[in-house]
C-alpha cells in the first residue's frame, strides 16, 4: 500500500542500471517485510484460522476469505489516498501558497494553475504549493478532484521558462481532472485484494497436498502454509506491481495529451524536452526524485516496473498528435 499511486509526478528517470537495481532491491525488501508482518500478525491473532474454517470443519472458506481480502485491500488503498495530501505536505515540506496574499512569481503560479483548472472543468481550485529542491520536479496529489494539490519544486521554477512551466502545470492539472488519483487507488485496491486472496488459495492447496503425503506431525501443515503464504504474497505483489505500473504509464500519456490541450502542444513538448536535456546532465544517484521507483528503461525486465514511459516516447507521441 504505497503512496506512489496517488502522487503523480511529471517524469521518470533515464537509464541508470546501478541505481535502478538498488531501487528494485529496496522495493522487494520492503514488500517482503510488509507482507511477512501482515501474514504473521494475521496468524498470531487467529484471523486466518477463522477465515479458513468452513462448515465441514477445517478447510478454506472461499467466501469469507474473499470478503476479508477485498476489505483489507480497499481499506488500505483508500487510507493511503485519504492521507496523500497531508503526507505530501509533511514529508516534502510543502509551502502552500495563499491565493489571497500571493504576489509576484507565486501569484503567477497560482493564477496559472487556477486558469488551467477552470479550462479542465474543475469547480474547486487545487491548492498550489512550492517546495525547496534543486531537482526539476512537480506532482499532483489529493483524495478527490475537489480536494487536490499541485506542487512544484524551486528547481523547476528556476530551470524552466513560463511556457515550459505552464506545460508542466497542464500535465498535473490533467491528472486531477482525469481522476487519476482515485482510479489508481481503485486499481491498487483490486490488486491488493487479489494478491492476498490468490496467495492464500495457492498456499493452502500446496500445503494440504504436501501434508497428505508427508508424516511430519500435526504442526507441519500450519507452518508450511504460513511460509508459503508469505512467499506467494511476495511473488503476487511483484506481479501486481507490474499491472499497476503498466496502467500508470497509460495514464501518463493521457495526462500529457491533457496538458497539451490545456497549455498548448508546443508548451507540453518544450517542458518534456527540457526535462530530457536536464536528466542527461544529472547524476541520478544524487537525484532521488529522478530515480525513486520511476524507472523508465526502454527494454528489459526492470522496464515492467516503470510508472512513467520514457521521455523520448512521450515527446514523440505529442509530436505525432497521438493520444
Amino acid at each position: 500500500m504505497a503512496i506512489e499511486p496517488v502522487l503523480h509526478y511529471l517524469y521518470g528517470n533515464k537509464k541508470t542500471p546501478g541505481v535502478t537495481m538498488k531501487r528494485i532491491i529496496l522495493f522487494i525488501i520492503t514488500n517482503i517485510l510488509v507482507v511477512a508482518t501482515i501474514s504473521i500478525i494475521l496468524q498470531v491473532l487467529g484471523v486466518m484460522s477463522y477465515i479458513e474454517k468452513s462448515g465441514a470443519g477445517y478447510g478454506l472458506n472461499i467466501t469469507n476469505l474473499l470478503i476479508f481480502c477485498l476489505l483489507w485491500g480497499f481499506i488500505g488503498a483508500f487510507i493511503s489516498l485519504a492521507l496523500s495530501k497531508v503526507m505530501a505536505k509533511w514529508a516534502m515540506g510543502l509551502k502552500v501558497i495563499d491565493p489571497k496574499n500571493a504576489s509576484g512569481a507565486e501569484g503567477q503560479l497560482v493564477q496559472t494553475v487556477h486558469r488551467l483548472s477552470r479550462q479542465a472543468g474543475l469547480t474547486t481550485m487545487p491548492e498550489v504549493a512550492i517546495y525547496e529542491s534543486q531537482e526539476i520536479n512537480a506532482f499532483a496529489t489529493g483524495p478527490t478532484r475537489s480536494s487536490s494539490l499541485v506542487a512544484v519544486s524551486t528547481g523547476l521554477l528556476s530551470a524552466m521558462d513560463s511556457n515550459e512551466v505552464e506545460g508542466v502545470l497542464g500535465h498535473e492539472v490533467s491528472h486531477i481532472a482525469n481522476g487519476d488519483m482515485v482510479t489508481m487507488t481503485l486499481l491498487q485496491g483490486v490488486v491488493n485484494a487479489f494478491v492476498m486472496f490468490l496467495s492464500r488459495i495457492v498456499a493452502f492447496a500446496i500445503s494440504t497436498a504436501m501434508s497428505k503425503s508427508d508424516d511430519e506431525g500435526a504442526g507441519f501443515p500450519y507452518i508450511l502454509n504460513m511460509v508459503l503464504t508469505i512467499v506467494f504474497d511476495i511473488v503476487f505483489t511483484l506481479l501486481g506491481s507490474i499491472v499497476v505500473a503498466a496502467f500508470s504509464r497509460y495514464r501518463e500519456y493521457h495526462a500529457d495529451a491533457g496538458g497539451a490541450r490545456l497549455a498548448g502542444p508546443h508548451k507540453m513538448i518544450a517542458a518534456l524536452e527540457k526535462l530530457s536535456r536536464t536528466t542527461e546532465q544529472v547524476d541520478n544517484s544524487q537525484s532521488p526524485s529522478l530515480a525513486s521507483m520511476k524507472i523508465s528503461n526502454k527494454s528489459g525486465f526492470l522496464a515492467l516496473f516503470s510508472t512513467h514511459p520514457p521521455l523520448e516516447d512521450r515527446i514523440r507521441r505529442l509530436q505525432k498528435g497521438v493520444i
